[in-house]
């Protein structure tokens, strides 16, 4: 009996060390898997962003791509350290499927911005470096990822979009085309010649060299407004100088309305006042007339008062 107890334990302890040394053995494998795995993972992601450099892809689809070969390969390295302690690739498959099933039922309204942002870097309404503009928010596009738009607003506030709220909305983009049209009004006296304020306008446009000649500026009467005539200036200029051009020409709209002795009117309101001699020399009512209304009017008393 004592015999067969010893035998029984050296067994044991024989195929625990077995198991001890393939289980540790395995585990070192799977360790040093997964850091090889993260480590090529990080380098050849690195590697293909650099490629795409040189190769010129478009700059709102690099960091895309980049993030899908990083995951993929970190993807293919779980599964193999998984297959170290014998899990089935099949079963590991089948695993992920449900686990995608699910996770995209709880997830709907990120697996929305994920499609979003996939139409978004594909059809590219708009791309890295243009300015944008929808009911939500506006601003420069940093990057495009597969959740969210990252945007930089005008006064340098970081501004992070979901995807979906720019795909189902209108989306401004102020940055595609390289020429851009401003429409300014300006308002002139009803006394004053609307001809002389055209010529006037137009050679200051014309002087200008960041003013477009083609199409050629425009001055036009545009509204009759209660106290004032309306013109309308119109040129086109580049996109890059827009916002400068704007705020030169509206700075120089006065000066040049004043050289030729024009005003920008403001509204007027005029008051009458009747004249006062006028009102005095209208009829007075006859007391007479109101006795009935406003009762009898005592009679002076004759006769001595004692």
């Amino acid at each position: 009996m004592n015999t067969f107890a010893i035998d029984q334990l050296r067994t044991l302890w024989t195929f625990l060390a077995t198991s001890s040394l393939h289980y540790a053995v395995n585990a070192l494998l799977a360790i040093i898997i997964l850091m090889l795995g993260w480590w090529f993972s990080s380098k050849l992601s690195r590697a293909f962003e650099r490629l795409m450099i040189r190769s010129k892809v478009d700059a709102t689809l690099r960091p895309v791509l980049r993030s899908v070969l990083l995951w993929l390969i970190r993807l293919i390295t779980v599964i193999a350290v998984l297959g170290q302690f014998g899990v089935q690739t099949a079963s590991i498959i089948a695993v992920l499927g449900a686990a995608s099933l699910a996770i995209g039922l709880a997830l709907q309204g990120t697996l929305q911005n994920i499609a979003a942002g996939m139409m978004l870097l594909f059809l590219r309404p708009f791309q890295v470096g243009e300015y944008i503009a929808n009911s939500n928010a506006e601003g420069t596009v940093n990057e495009i990822g597969l959740f969210a738009t990252k945007l930089t607003k005008a006064d340098g506030v970081c501004l992070f979009v979901p995807n979906n709220q720019l795909w189902n909305s209108a989306v401004t983009n102020f940055s595609r085309h390289d020429r851009r049209r401003m429409d300014l009004p300006i308002g002139i006296d009803y006394k004053n010649d609307p001809a002389i304020a055209i010529r006037a306008l137009t050679d200051m446009l014309e002087a200008d060299a960041r003013i477009l000649k083609t199409p050629a500026p425009l001055v036009v009467v545009s509204d009759h407004a209660e106290s004032a005539v309306m013109l309308k200036i119109r040129f086109w200029t580049m996109t890059s100088d827009y916002w400068a051009v704007c705020w030169d020409i509206n700075q120089r709209i006065k000066p040049t309305l004043d050289t030729i002795g024009f005003s920008i009117p403001f509204p007027v309101q005029e008051l009458r006042r009747e004249n006062k001699a006028h009102q005095s020399s209208l009829p007075l009512p006859d007391p007479a007339s109101s006795k009935g209304s406003l009762g009898s009017t005592p009679q002076p008393t004759s006769g001595t008062v004692n």
